[in-house]
C-alpha cells in the first residue's frame, strides 16, 4: 500500500469514527409500555442501564447472577426512589438454560402484554481476566466462551420469538478487544465471535423488523470493575511446571503490572456507554456499532482493522515491550 493511500484511508476511517450519533427527522420511541430484558445488572453498564431506562419510563427485568446479593439490593433501592413496580430484579446465570427458561417464563414477563409489549433485550454480562494463551487451563477457556459468547447466544435464541413479535431490538456489549489484544487473548476472543455472531443475526432479523446493534466501548474497567487488578503471584502458582521452565516470576511480574497499568487508565464515566445503549433501544434509526472510546483507541482499531497484519503487529509489540 502506498503512502498516499494509507494517509487517504486513515483520514476516511478517522472522519467514520468521530461522525457523532446520526439525527434523524422521526422522533425518539415512547418508553412508555415497553419492557427491556438487561443480563448483569449486579454491577457496571448493566446496573447503570437499568436505573436509566427505569427512569425513562421503561419496564426493566433486571437479570442479576446473585439477586440478593449487595448490587442486585442496591439496585432496587435505587428504583425505589421511582416507580419500583417498573424495575423487577430476577436470578439470571446466562450459562444455565434453566435460569434463561425460567426469566422468559417469568410471570411478571410474559403477562406484561401491552400494545408494545417486549421491546428489547441487552446481553450485556461478561466476565475478563488477563493472562499469556499458554497460562490459562482449558476450563477458564471454556468458561470464559460459556458466560461471553455462548451466554448471549442461550438468551438470544430464548427471547427471539417476543423479539419477533414486537419487532424490537438486541443489544450486545461487546469491546474494543475484538479487534486486537493486549494480554488478554481470552476476552478478545469470545468479543470477536460475538461480532461475527451478531453480524450474521442483524441480516437474518431485518426481515423481522428487529434491529440488532453493537456496542463497543474503550477501556472502562475502572468504572465496570469488570477486570479486578492481577496478581503476579496468584498467576505464577497456577501455572504449570511446563510453563514455569519457559516464563520466569520477573517476566510474569512485569507483564502483570504492565496489565495493571492498562487497567488503571481506564475512564470512569461509563454512562457514556449507557448513552450510546439507550440510543441503540430509542433511536428510531440505531446504528449498527456504537464505539465508546478514546481518540487513541478509535486510532488503533482503524490501524488493526485495515492495516496489514505486520503493522498491526508491530504496533502492539512495541507496546507489549514499553
Amino acid at each position: 500500500m502506498c503512502p498516499a493511500a494509507a494517509l487517504l484511508l486513515l483520514l476516511l476511517g478517522l472522519l467514520l469514527l468521530l461522525l457523532p450519533l446520526r439525527r434523524r427527522g422521526a422522533a425518539a420511541l415512547e418508553p412508555a409500555g415497553r419492557a427491556v430484558l438487561i443480563t448483569g445488572c449486579d454491577s457496571g453498564f448493566g446496573h447503570l442501564l437499568a436505573l436509566r431506562l427505569h427512569r425513562l419510563g421503561f419496564t426493566v427485568f433486571a437479570g442479576c447472577l446473585c439477586p440478593d446479593g449487595e448490587g442486585a439490593q442496591r439496585l432496587q433501592r435505587e428504583a425505589a426512589a421511582g416507580s419500583a413496580g417498573r424495575l423487577r430484579v430476577l436470578r439470571l446465570d446466562v450459562t444455565r438454560a434453566r435460569d434463561v427458561l425460567a426469566a422468559k417464563e417469568e410471570k411478571c414477563l410474559l403477562n406484561y402484554v401491552s400494545p408494545l409489549g417486549f421491546w428489547g433485550l441487552v446481553n450485556n454480562a461478561g466476565i475478563s481476566t488477563f493472562g499469556e494463551t499458554g497460562w490459562l487451563s482449558m476450563e477458564k477457556y471454556e468458561k470464559f466462551a460459556d458466560v461471553n459468547l455462548l451466554g448471549s447466544i442461550r438468551t438470544t435464541l430464548a427471547f427471539l420469538p417476543l423479539l419477533r413479535k414486537y419487532k424490537g431490538r438486541i443489544v450486545f456489549m461487546s469491546s474494543i478487544i475484538a479487534y486486537f489484544t493486549l494480554g488478554n487473548g481470552i476476552y478478545s476472543m469470545t468479543k470477536a465471535a460475538m461480532e461475527k455472531f451478531c453480524d450474521a443475526l442483524r441480516l437474518e432479523m431485518k426481515k423481522f423488523g428487529v434491529l440488532v446493534c453493537i456496542i463497543q466501548p474503550g477501556n472502562y474497567a475502572r468504572s465496570t470493575k469488570i477486570q479486578p487488578p492481577v496478581s503476579a503471584e496468584e498467576i505464577w502458582n497456577e501455572l504449570s511446571e511446563e510453563e514455569k521452565e519457559v516464563y520466569n516470576k520477573e517476566y510474569v511480574e512485569e507483564r502483570a503490572n504492565f496489565f495493571n497499568s492498562i487497567v488503571n487508565a481506564g475512564s470512569t464515566k461509563g454512562n457514556e456507554v449507557v448513552d450510546a445503549m439507550v440510543h441503540a433501544l430509542m433511536s428510531p434509526a440505531p446504528k449498527a456499532r456504537y464505539m465508546v472510546a478514546k481518540l487513541k483507541e478509535k486510532l488503533l482499531v482503524f490501524v488493526c482493522a485495515w492495516f496489514p497484519t505486520v503493522v498491526m503487529d508491530s504496533i502492539l509489540s512495541y507496546a507489549l515491550s514499553n
